[in-house]
């Protein structure tokens, strides 16, 4: 009741508290494109290639969740053309951008008069409470436009996913279709790092989605059902860093954690049940 109380008395909580959820939807419907997709050590090479917008944005003092952005959508759409044309390997484009964009980040970041390691741990670790309005306005944008495009283009989005040969035999624009995910993808990562951090971000893009996908196979399922997974696993682990002063993001993953164990021995325990 405590927690609820607070929600109401203080902005910075109730913008934490909308963080989770916007991000928690937006999260799970791409996640689940993500997963499909086989795109999580993607996901993981444009978040921590956003870093090195996140350097060179602090350089020059400007917003470092834009130049984050601008550098995660570039990598993004970097790797995705060079996968698609053969020229380098998907996965060795991914560790190069990677490793590329965490050290320019460093070396933006060290050459930045009156640099301290501080600077960094809200966008490493994630700070949920330094969620501005602005952000919240941003992420509210970004779970509006990406709940729209599921409801319009879910079939199309879901055949590349799975099967972009046949996607593309069915007429469906394919590499328009990857770009523009690999565009949106890298957005949603930028946005939703002041909620888990550069570190641990990955996993809110494909625990609950793994989750969901123990009880489902049904691609519109999960990325329902992961969405309102990763939401209330958000808040869960919110109310949980409250009580237990522990950081958010790491609360949000131990919640997670321990739902998708939860459901593994339960679906395990299922299978052996239906066995007999």
């Amino acid at each position: 009741m405590e927690f609820l109380n607070d929600i109401l008395r203080y902005d910075y909580l109730s913008n934490a508290l909308w963080a989770c959820i916007l991000a928690g939807i937006t999260c799970g419907i791409v996640g689940t494109y993500v997963v499909c997709r086989r795109m999580v050590f993607l996901s993981g090479g444009i978040t921590h290639a956003s870093f090195g917008g996140l350097g060179i944005a602090f350089y020059l003092g400007a917003d470092p969740i834009l130049g984050a952005s601008i550098f995660a959508v570039l990598s993004s759409l970097g790797i995705e053309w060079a996968g698609s044309r053969g020229r380098i390997r998907e996965d060795s484009a991914v560790g190069i951008v990677w490793s590329v964009g965490m050290a320019v980040g460093a070396l933006f970041m060290s050459l930045r008069p009156g640099y301290t390691s501080g600077d960094l741990s809200s966008y490493l670790f994630g700070s949920i409470i330094t969620v501005s309005k602005g952000d919240v306005t941003a992420l509210a944008v970004l779970t509006a436009l990406v709940v729209a495009g599921a409801a319009m283009w879910l079939r199309p989005v879901m055949y590349v996913a799975f099967d972009r040969n046949f996607a593309r035999s069915q007429g469906i624009p394919t590499a328009l279709i990857s770009y523009v995910m690999a565009a949106v993808t890298a957005v949603t990562i930028v946005l939703s790092i002041r909620i888990m951090g550069i570190v641990l971000l990955i996993s809110l893009l494909t625990m609950p989605v793994v989750i969901v996908n123990s009880l489902t196979r049904s691609y519109r399922k999960i990325a329902l059902w992961s969405s309102v997974a990763a939401a209330a696993g958000n808040i869960a682990g919110l109310a949980a860093s409250y009580y237990l002063e522990v950081p958010p993001g790491a609360a949000i993953i131990f919640v997670l954690a321990f739902a998708l164990i939860v459901v593994k021995l339960l679906s395990l325990h299922g299978s052996k049940k239906t066995a007999r």
